[in-house]
């Protein structure tokens, strides 16, 4: 193995909370976000909720001499507040927006405003080419009764895949962004096992900052104290996950994040800290193994297994989510089969008066427009709702069914981890074809 070049860099990640005209004090925060950026010079900065392209200009412009390229990602009705800034070459981009995002009648949420999505760069950093990754998930608004689930796992789902299939030819992978999902979450164990990325919090060599690697502290004049004061101390849920290849091994030197209010300033950055890693690369001609964990032939049964544990799990909470679609779909339905009988009814009313020659109309005209204004409105909003959650029953049915093929080959993997009698032993038990295989080999061991 020929060591060829070490390389150092430095990966800024933030969540900008740059909602104009309700983030607090936002001008101000994004120039000390500026002035940050611009005096540490980072080699790769990934922001998030930088929603307005106004904002992106300024920051650009004001970066324009320490980072030399930046991109903007643009989704959604007010975009998806993903931007990055690098010191290396930009070489290429690519936008992937969830196909699942919160609903739209949740308007004080305005998670479906936003466009949720996952932004690729391609960087080249020395010899070696960087596939960096910026995403933002849906937000989590009760821990306890948690409606959005599915849907987050959805986006997991998706990300995962996206990383997986895009990331084939990279020397260096690194995914950073606002996942709102706590360590061991089932979206983020479905993200790391399946892809190989590996938490810079708990590889880092050295950390600095607040307790656990904690994102929303209370110690932060912006959080809400509601909203974090169950989990105590706060919770983690900004990351920067990393991983090598073949030509490139990397490890976290350092990481450190924000606490609260920056000393010298009189505000923090945002309600999120921020996170600063620095990545050791070495390149090297030549190195067995490959980048992407799941086709690595070394992989052992254990590593299979555990994933396929988890993508069942994934799989529950898309059936769950299955189930709500259906029912909500169906209550739209009957809400506007009621709004439609109601309008004919009303307009048999309305022609007796015509059928029975000279008869008079004993209904009144006010109402009787009151009524069919609120009829119509029923079935505009029943007819625009059963139409969403068709789209959005297709797609956790789409999912569901991809997770089912994936199982299958995760399975076959698994087989092929087994020593030769107990590989033997699962081929026999294997179900016959077009079924569904089971875990009973594994669930064996």
């Amino acid at each position: 193995m020929d060591q060829t070049q070490d390389i150092t860099i430095q990966v800024f990640s933030l969540n900008c909370w740059g909602v104009r005209y309700i983030s607090k004090h936002c001008s101000q925060r994004y120039d000390i976000i500026a002035d940050t950026l611009l005096r540490e010079e980072h080699d790769i900065v990934l922001l998030q909720e930088v929603w307005s392209e106004k904002d992106y200009l300024f920051l650009r412009k004001k970066l324009a001499s320490s980072h030399s390229y930046s991109h903007y990602f643009k989704s959604g009705v007010i975009g998806s507040g993903l931007a990055i800034f690098s010191k290396h070459r930009i070489q290429d981009t690519l936008l992937y927006r969830y196909s699942l995002n919160g609903y739209p009648y949740m308007a004080h949420h305005g998670d479906w405003f936003g466009g949720k999505a996952v932004g690729l760069a391609v960087l080249s950093i020395g010899p070696l080419t960087a596939h960096v990754y910026v995403t933002h998930l849906h937000a989590e608004y009760s821990r306890h009764k948690d409606a959005y689930l599915p849907h987050r796992v959805v986006q997991a789902w998706e990300l995962q895949q996206f990383i997986r299939h895009t990331s084939a030819g990279a020397d260096l992978v690194i995914l950073g962004g606002d996942l709102n999902m706590h360590p061991q979450d089932l979206g983020t164990r479905l993200l790391r096992s399946y892809t190989g990325l590996r938490d810079a919090y708990t590889e880092a060599q050295t950390f600095e900052g607040c307790e656990d690697g904690l994102t929303l502290v209370l110690d932060n004049p912006f959080v809400s104290k509601k909203e974090v004061a169950p989990f105590e101390k706060g919770i983690r849920i900004d990351y920067i996950l990393f991983k090598g290849s073949g030509q490139a091994d990397i490890q976290c030197t350092s990481m450190s994040t924000t606490q609260g209010s920056i000393p010298g300033h009189p505000l923090p950055y945002s309600d999120h800290e921020a996170l600063t890693v620095e990545l050791r690369l070495q390149a090297q001609t030549a190195m067995e193994g490959g980048g992407d964990s799941m086709s690595t032939s070394g992989r052992c049964s254990e590593d299979v297994a555990k994933v396929v544990d988890i993508v069942t799990e994934v799989r529950t909470e898309v059936k769950v989510g299955i189930h709500c679609a259906e029912r909500m779909r169906s209550t739209a339905a009957r809400t506007g089969t009621m709004g439609l009988a109601l309008l004919l009814l009303e307009l048999a009313i309305g022609a007796v008066p015509w059928l029975a020659l000279g008869a008079e109309q004993t209904f009144p005209l006010t109402s009787f427009y009151l009524l069919a204004v609120l009829c119509c409105t029923i079935l505009l909003s029943t007819s625009m709702l059963y139409i969403f959650y068709t789209m959005e029953l297709k797609s956790l049915q789409g999912t569901e069914d991809q997770m089912r093929l994936a199982m299958g080959g995760l399975q076959d993997k698994l087989w092929g981890c087994q020593s030769p009698g107990a590989q033997t032993a699962c081929s026999q038990r294997k179900p016959p074809e077009g079924l569904e295989p089971t875990l009973s080999c594994a669930e064996d061991q």
